[in-house]
């Protein structure tokens, strides 16, 4: 039988091209977001691919819908082989000045869902000594990011809790990698009020090529995945820049021109 993938904020951006390459894989697919015309509208398109999908709308900001996701699968006597936490989203500007229900939200979106879910398909996976688990963390878990502050923070926290528990669980059969993407052509600037920056600027990654990479390091079993060679390169120059001057760098690269 075809293996199952849940892939949250599969709808779109990196979410949706993840699942066009687990569905040509012969995955059976399992999109979960909360805005259910725009959920249904790609898992038509999906479909019509030849890609077998379900979907699920919740609202993954919601503290229960962690639970009412892996009860609702339970009793469709549906198992994961491989969980995608991709949902996310962040907002912008000086933190004394932003809302704090919005950034509550994204805190329940980027950490909390994402750890829930992790808790309850992992187990089962556990017990099968087989699974994957991938976790959308951000070349912005690397570095504090003046003007979101919070999103940088809860993505240093998804790279933290993936290394973390891929290296609980050597020798089980199961895996986790997190998946760390710079800059990429999705709908993450627009809603985030990023797009003006410099940051956005020039060349940035196309989501399908992320999407690729992401799953060729989850079958290679790597702990962390950062595509694209500009992206690395950053990464390992961060070694050679005094920390205090890191967030000066930052913020100047967002700061709305």
């Amino acid at each position: 039988m075809n293996k199952t993938v849940l892939i949250t904020g599969g709808s779109s951006g990196i979410g949706y091209e993840l699942a066009k390459v687990f569905g040509k894989e012969n995955y059976n697919l399992i999109l979960v977001a909360s805005n259910k015309e725009k959920l249904e509208k790609s898992a038509d398109e999906l479909t019509d691919s030849g890609f077998t999908v379900k979907t699920i709308a919740k609202d993954l900001s919601d503290p229960h819908s962690p639970s009412q996701i892996y009860d609702h699968l339970n009793k469709e006597r549906i198992s994961i082989d491989v969980l995608v936490n991709n949902a996310g989203f962040s907002n912008y500007g000086l933190f004394t000045e932003t809302n704090l229900d919005l950034e509550l939200s994204e805190l329940q979106v980027n950490i909390v869902t994402l750890t829930h879910l992790t808790k309850f398909f992992v187990r089962d996976m556990l017990k099968r000594r087989d699974g994957k688990i991938l976790n959308v963390a951000s070349t912005a878990a690397f570095i504090p990011g003046p003007l979101m502050a919070v999103y940088y923070a809860s993505k240093a926290y998804v790279l933290s809790f993936s290394e973390a528990l891929n290296e609980e669980l050597t020798g089980t059969g199961v895996h986790v990698t997190a998946l760390c993407p710079g800059p990429t052509d999705t709908g993450f600037a627009t809603r985030g009020g990023v797009l003006d920056s410099p940051l956005f600027q020039g060349k940035i990654l196309d989501a399908s090529y992320v999407a690729q990479a992401a799953y060729d390091g989850l079958m290679r079993n790597q702990a962390v995945v950062i595509p694209g060679l500009k992206n690395q390169l950053m990464i390992q120059s961060l070694r050679l820049i005094p920390r205090s001057k890191i967030p000066k760098v930052v913020k100047k690269m967002q700061e709305k021109r």
